[in-house]
């Protein structure tokens, strides 16, 4: 089957990356997803060890849909009843870009009407009780070519269940994953994070140094459908906790704020990597390092929601010349939606990448080689 992994606009080749190192089949990105064939144990993979994608989809059929009709027509000839159990609760949500089927509640009703009556039809009823477990439909309407899908992940694959509060604005941890994985830390040198909030980049620091999968601690929507085995869910947990690596590791993270490094304190005990992340106050305008090479990845605050933009500025210039005496083996990745971000922080990026934090538009700023 296809499996389709959305996410954040500029993650898609981190992605990719992550399914070839799961040894999947036929990757192909595209602008915010990344597909690949698998199987049902491949959906528990995938669920269980991606850092970066957003949740995983199981694609069900794609046709044109030019128009209502064609619509309805399209999602009737879809066999949900090999997937959807009389009693399966199955809310339909989803999108429209550039079709003439631009009226997404209209979508979403026509797309309900079809897979209800195909449902009907096969179980007998003209009512579906809907009051078991949730097999999610997602539609997609791109270019007036329609492709549905049921969502496995449930909750966004952002949720670890390690972060039960956050400290003012959130960075998702698919988002700090890739912060992360772009610095190319993988255990060995020293990682800071030196406006660390509530722990989300060490944090998942922490998940790569170990090899952890990032998905152990919560459950996903496909573990109570009848048509999974759970046996798959044991064999893929059971691959994952193989591949963990066990050793020390010099990860820190750093605020200004006292409550928060008490809070990444409690979300590194959640996440299970208390021992191998130390957290202390702070003040990133006097970070220092004294070790030849290592690894800074920071979401320092950007002016539109935590500080004034003035404030926002001066922190980068302090920060900027805290951070000039690195030895040059540093390599550090700082994420900022702050248009004047290398001015203030006094050089420009070795490379720049565009990323979205939620909506907002950012770009990670690579300093090293």
């Amino acid at each position: 089957m296809t499996l389709t992994v959305p996410c954040l606009f500029g993650l898609e080749s981190l992605v990719s990356g992550e399914m070839r190192r799961l040894n999947l089949n036929s990757i192909r990105a595209e602008n915010g997803r990344v597909h690949c064939e698998g199987t049902m144990l491949d959906i528990a993979r995938l669920n269980l060890n991606l850092r970066c994608g957003a949740r995983v989809l199981m694609e069900l059929g794609s046709f044109p849909a030019p128009d209502f009709e064609a619509l309805f027509q399209g999602v009737l000839a879809l066999p949900w009843e090999d997937y959807i159990p009389r009693d399966g609760e199955f809310p339909v949500k989803g999108y429209s870009l550039t079709s003439a089927l631009h009226s997404v509640p209209a979508c979403q009703a026509i797309v309900k009407k079809a897979a209800a009556r195909r449902l009907g039809n096969a179980y007998g009823c003209e009512t579906l009780p809907e009051s078991g477990s949730r097999y999610q439909i997602q539609f997609a309407i791109v270019k007036d070519t329609a492709s549905l899908y049921l969502d496995t992940s449930g909750e966004g694959l952002y949720k670890r269940g390690y972060r039960a509060q956050n400290m003012g604005a959130p960075l998702r941890e698919t988002l700090a994953a890739a912060l992360v994985t772009l610095s190319r830390y993988r255990g060995r040198d020293p990682f800071c994070d030196p406006f660390c909030g509530s722990g989300t980049i060490p944090i998942e620091a922490a998940l790569i140094a170990k090899n952890r999968a990032p998905g152990l601690d919560r459950s996903f929507a496909a573990q109570r459908w009848r048509n999974m085995d759970s046996a798959l869910w044991l064999e893929a947990a059971e691959e994952a906790q193989d591949q963990e690596f066990h050793g020390t590791y010099d990860i820190w993270g750093g605020d200004i704020d006292p409550a928060a490094v008490e809070l990444a304190r409690h979300n590194a005990e959640l996440a299970g990597v208390e021992d191998c992340v130390r957290f202390e106050a702070a003040d990133a305008g006097k970070f220092h390092r004294g070790s030849e090479y290592g690894q800074l990845v920071t979401n320092p605050p950007y002016g539109e929601r935590l500080l004034e933009k003035q404030e926002a500025e001066e922190l980068y210039r302090r920060f900027g010349r805290a951070v000039r005496d690195l030895p040059p083996k540093w390599r550090m990745v700082v994420l900022s939606s702050h248009t004047e971000f290398e001015r203030c922080f006094g050089r420009p990026a070795d490379k720049k990448r565009k990323l979205y934090n939620g909506m907002l538009k950012c770009d990670a700023f690579l300093y090293g080689r």
